[in-house]
């Protein structure tokens, strides 16, 4: 299985969780775990994901995602889950 974890932090805007959604069951990503957070009006959601079942390199998802966030005013991270990790060690 090849996980990776999303982030997403912005404005709060209406159809944030809809589009990135959207796009992941577009691209046969399936979502293993997800917390959403609203702090004032600040937005925050990081999501654990399974990319097994994508046709898309992961450079090419994490690049759409990226543009994605730049569409709807937030902004959206992919990680491959190894990398997160080591990057997060203590």
């Amino acid at each position: 299985m090849t996980r990776a974890i999303i982030t997403v932090v912005g404005k709060d805007t209406v159809g944030i969780i809809a589009k990135v959604c959207t796009y992941l069951a577009d691209n046969k990503i399936n979502i293993l775990d997800i917390s959403q957070t609203i702090v004032q009006e600040f937005f925050n959601m990081m999501m654990i994901v399974d990319m097994t079942g994508t046709d898309k390199p992961f450079n090419v998802i994490s690049e759409e995602l990226s543009e994605l966030g730049v569409e709807i005013g937030v902004q959206v991270k992919c990680q491959l889950e190894d990398i997160f990790n080591k990057m997060h060690r203590i």
